[in-house]
């Protein structure tokens, strides 16, 4: 297996069994991953020099506008895509197994959590993994500690309050709080 066959079964959602090749192919990418993100929060870096990590970690440039406080954790990194003017706060955590794609002007607020893989609920099958990808659309907001669950997306230009735990789509424009979030109101943009 190869690290495009391996986003290829992570991508159309296929189960990754425990103890199976692609399984296997997870920890040596995990590996990867806590190498760079070692590097990256372990001693000061420049915004050049962070986009230059970061751009390893996910195995294609970020754009000029890319800004990151670290710390800022994976177990993956190669199936993150972020936009133009995207903002990420320290001590973030992305499971991006099951792909994390995060829209232009988007602002991630300290220790979020972006996850996108679950394990079976059968404990015969516990090791097994069910990847599902985060969307956080254009001009999104979200606030401190939230966290996104596997399979949700985030429309355009909505906030998120700090401390949601987002288990449902939200639509654009509108504010979401709470565990588990619900939209309170629409925005006027």
């Amino acid at each position: 297996m190869n690290l495009d066959t391996f986003l290829e079964h992570l991508n159309k959602g296929l189960t990754v069994d425990g103890g199976s090749e692609a399984h296997e192919f997870m920890h040596k990418v995990s590996q990867e991953a806590l190498r760079i993100t070692s590097a990256l929060n372990n001693t000061y870096h420049s915004p050049e020099e962070i986009r230059e990590l970061f751009s390893e970690l996910t195995g294609k440039p970020v754009d000029a506008s890319f800004g990151l406080f670290p710390p800022f954790y994976t177990d993956c990194g190669k199936n993150i895509t972020v936009g133009k003017n995207v903002f990420i706060n320290s001590g973030c955590r992305f499971q991006d197994q099951g792909g994390i794609t995060i829209g232009d002007g988007a602002l991630i607020g300290h220790n979020a959590v972006l996850a996108t893989l679950n394990h079976d609920f059968s404990p015969e099958k516990r090791s097994s993994m069910h990847p599902a990808p985060v969307v956080i659309g254009k001009n999104v907001w979200l606030g401190a500690n939230v966290t996104v669950v596997p399979g949700v997306t985030i429309g355009d230009n909505a906030v998120i309050a700090a401390g949601a735990v987002v288990t449902k789509d939200i639509p654009a424009g509108t504010i979401a709080a709470g565990v588990p979030a619900k939209v309170l109101r629409e925005l006027s943009v």
